[in-house]
């Protein structure tokens, strides 16, 4: 295990034992499952897909055929078997081959985009979720800190109370270090405040209500980056679910072209009547009629530039897309690798330093030649420290989930590529 996550475990071992039972693990991947199924955002994208998904079949059908009924010169006295004609008819409108068929393949692209889309939507809520998460982890371990450094201030408050027992300091270094408990207290009390704020953040992304209990969330896995801007580039651009729906757009506008220009063509009806005739003898009938759809000649020029238009617009936000997944890419690449640098340079050099500091200053001040006022800036040192080492763990985790957010899959970690 890397330094840089030995540290934080260290730091959490400490402080658990001084705590008592360690509380119930919350997992990151229960979190993630229970977004992905309880989210109402997540639910209405799944339920816009289902109706998309509902549209070709209805899109593709034909007209429903037609039943109807005349009856002419009849009787003043609305004696209908008398009439001179009783027409029943049936009759069927017949789009021109391939305009339905044409209309289904447009739907079945939308509802591909819907698909999609609802991907994108799933990624964007599950990366929210995996930010609280961190966040919340990151509202307990500094409370673990804070309660750690408190225990601390309340053994050199002792020292102090000691040494001003026998003479050695003013009551000034006693006073000094119960302020220094207080603070701390305070601190933590503040804290503690703030976990339940993160704990609400993530409940509502969770569907649940504010005060829904959540446990202490896990540890993160050893911090690693072993990937290429370019190959994660790549990676996007064969995962991400924007670029397939957008690609669906280009196929349903192509489409949609098509469906315009087929439209310049005629639809026709047929239909099959049955007469039934008071006085003379029965017959049949039958007519066909044909639409012209040269008397609308600018509607249907009009309807095939906008679906070109439309084409043209699909295939630049697709352009536009890529160049902002390649942005997004080196972005959250970039915030991982800064957040690693920093925990590791706080673990390679500022957290020993300063523990060791620490130590020296401690001795000093039981030996008398150092103050007191030494001794609390460099356990304010160490405390600032272990928070910023904190915060840079927890910066690494939302810039990796950003990371797999932007590449639109998740990632392994300690993967060459």
């Amino acid at each position: 295990m890397s330094r840089f996550l030995v540290s934080t475990a260290l730091v959490l071992t400490l402080t658990r034992l001084a705590e008592g039972a360690e509380p119930e693990p919350l997992r990151l991947d229960d979190v993630v499952a229970a977004a992905e199924a309880a989210n109402p955002t997540i639910v209405a994208a799944r339920a816009r897909a289902r109706a998309a998904a509902a549209m070709p079949a209805r899109v593709s059908a034909w007209d429903d055929p037609t039943v109807s009924w005349e009856s002419w010169n009849f009787p003043d006295s609305f004696r209908l078997d008398h009439a001179d004609n009783n027409i029943i008819r049936l009759s069927q409108k017949i789009p021109f081959p391939g305009k339905r068929g044409l209309a289904g393949a447009v739907a079945e692209r939308e509802a591909d985009v819907a698909r999609g889309e609802t991907e994108a939507v799933t990624l964007d809520v599950t990366t929210a979720a995996k930010t609280a998460y961190w966040d919340l982890w990151h509202a307990h371990q500094v409370l673990h800190v804070y309660t750690r450094d408190r225990g601390l201030m309340e053994r050199f408050a002792r020292i102090a109370e000691q040494r001003y027992g026998i003479g050695e300091v003013s009551q000034a270094d006693a006073l000094r270090a119960q302020m220094e408990v207080t603070r701390l207290a305070n601190r933590s009390s503040a804290q503690a405040l703030t976990i339940q704020s993160q704990a609400a953040a993530l409940n509502a992304l969770l569907s649940r209500d504010p005060d829904s209990p959540l446990g202490v969330p896990e540890d993160p896995p050893v911090p690693q980056l072993d990937r290429t801007p370019e190959g994660l580039i790549a990676l996007a651009l064969a995962h991400r679910p924007e670029l397939a729906a957008r690609g669906a757009a280009i196929a349903r506008d192509e489409t949609g072209v098509r469906l315009a220009q087929r439209d310049r063509l005629p639809d026709f009806e047929v239909a099959g009547s049955r007469f039934v005739n008071y006085g003379s003898r029965d017959g049949f009938g039958a007519f066909v009629s044909v639409t012209i759809p040269l008397a609308q000649k600018g509607r249907y020029d009009a309807a095939v530039s906008e679906a070109e238009a439309r084409l043209a617009a699909a295939r630049a936000d697709r352009r536009r897309l890529e160049d902002t997944i390649r942005r997004d890419v080196v972005q959250s690449f970039f915030r991982a690798r800064t957040a690693l640098e920093r925990g590791e340079l706080h673990v390679t050099t500022h957290i020993p330093q300063t523990e060791q500091a620490l130590r020296v200053t401690e001795g000093g001040y039981q030996a008398g030649s150092v103050d007191f006022g030494t001794l609390t800036e460099t356990a304010r040192a160490l405390e600032d420290v272990h928070l910023e080492h904190l915060e840079a763990a927890a910066d690494f985790e939302k810039a990796w989930a950003e990371l797999e957010r932007a590449v639109g899959t998740p990632l392994e970690r300690g993967v060459e590529r």
